[in-house]
């Protein structure tokens, strides 16, 4: 049987700039605790041309559980201004009260 990452992996090879194939492998490769590559493929959804605002919410969030505090403010700080500049304002709103949280 052929697991979701597989199946994601597999649609990837025909669009690999697919930015939600691209989120949606990341979130799978966080449930299997691959942390690093998961990181990776949501960094280089951030440095997109056309940033993907939930990759910067999920990165945060994902970097915050591993304790990585500094890091996860960073990148909650850099969300917020392109989910302004995309016009996202909830998204915005939702990173703000993350980073607050961070303390």
């Amino acid at each position: 049987m052929t697991s979701r990452k597989e199946k994601l992996e597999a649609m990837l090879a025909d669009d690999p700039n697919d930015q939600t194939l691209r989120y949606m492998l990341a979130m799978e490769l966080e449930k299997e605790s691959d942390h690093n590559r998961s990181l990776e493929m949501l960094q280089c959804l951030m440095d997109d041309e056309s940033p993907y605002v939930p990759a910067f919410l999920m990165a945060g969030q994902q970097l915050a559980r591993l304790q990585r505090t500094d890091e996860a403010a960073d990148v909650y700080r850099s969300g917020i201004q392109q989910a302004q500049r995309q016009g996202d304002d909830h998204a915005a709103g939702e990173m703000n009260q993350f980073l607050a949280d961070l303390g």
